[in-house]
């Protein structure tokens, strides 16, 4: 019990000195920052979501005994809760079919799990990732007309700090920026949890405390009706208001969902290519350098949702059925 609390401590002590490092100021705290849910995953899913949340809310304490409320609530909410609840997800399984053992003197078979879905745990990213970025548009203004003001009066400052000598170009890149806002930091919330997760999940395995078997990747893929949930997000985009601002924030989360999808596709899609890797390699590349290219990405995601190209190409590549005699 002593080494449980210990360690749960020791997690939480890590998060909260990494999320009030963005504090300092220092380039470094900005990685350090997006980093913060790392030490917690590790401890929920090598130890428990338990663990996870005894850490989480000794930090979140501690943070707000320091630095105030707002410090407390803005690591529960974007910390503390998404590490507990996806290492809970990555630990959910439940026994498929009895288990029966061979004879009444035989030891007794561990029942075969079915562990919580990839794709359905990449949801649930999504939707903290959601979560994160309009709570933390709120704290800018409770309307609309206020976030964007506040928005854009911060980056004028910001580009006035670097450059002085500003003119009317910079105010459009400024409109164009403040409209984009939202929807970009969705998407380096998505990616960052996603990382965190990914990263937890292969310390705990190189440790050997990691209780499910590593997930076949290539078969992750989102629940049906997701698709449903971003066409009506895309059509809210168009009304207005705070309204479009929370519909533009889900779309992009569901939208990097889809893309992550469609890397599962491309990397079934290429499993027959004798140069499989460097096309892989190429494409992964090209993405990280013009970032733009993640649409098709988004678009190869979203095709097979509805044309099923994995299962067609899996079920191409099986052996034709042995005549019978």
């Amino acid at each position: 019990m002593m080494a449980f609390a210990l360690i749960a401590l020791i997690a939480g002590l890590a998060s909260a000195l990494m999320f009030a490092s963005i504090i300092s100021g220092a380039l470094i705290s900005l990685v350090l920052f997006y980093l913060a849910p790392l030490p917690l995953m590790v401890a929920a899913i090598g130890w428990g979501p338990l663990c996870a949340s005894v850490g989480g809310i000794a930090a979140a304490i501690g943070l707000g005994a320091l630095f105030g409320l707002p410090y407390c609530i803005a690591f529960a909410v974007t910390v503390a809760l998404p590490a507990w609840w996806l290492g809970h997800l990555v630990l959910l399984s439940r026994p498929v079919g009895p288990v029966t053992p061979a004879s009444a003197t035989a030891p007794p078979v561990a029942p075969e799990l079915e562990w919580y879905p990839v794709g359905r745990i990449l949801l649930w990213i999504a939707g903290f990732a959601t979560l994160t970025t309009i709570a933390a548009l709120l704290t800018l203004g409770t309307d609309a007309e206020t976030i964007t003001g506040t928005l854009r009066r911060g980056l004028m400052r910001l580009l006035r700090a670097t450059d002085p000598q500003t003119s009317g170009e910079a105010s459009q890149f400024v409109e164009a920026m403040v409209r984009i806002a939202p929807a970009a930091a969705t998407i380096i919330a998505m990616m960052t949890l996603t990382l965190n997760l990914w990263l937890s999940a292969k310390i705990t395995a190189t440790s050997g405390r990691l209780r499910r078997p590593w997930p076949d990747m290539k078969t992750a893929e989102l629940p049906p009706m997701t698709l449903v949930g971003l066409c009506v997000a895309l059509a809210f985009c168009f009304t207005g208001g705070l309204l479009a601002i929370a519909a533009q924030i889900t779309a992009a989360a569901l939208m990097m969902g889809y893309a992550f999808t469609g890397f599962a596709v491309l990397h079934t899609l290429t499993l027959a290519l004798k140069s499989r890797t460097f096309w892989l390699g190429s494409t992964y590349a090209i993405v990280v350098v013009f970032g733009w290219p993640v649409i098709a990405m988004v678009i190869l995601g979203m095709a097979d949702a509805v044309f099923g190209f994995r299962e067609r190409f899996l079920r191409s590549q099986q052996p034709p059925p042995l005549p019978t005699a």
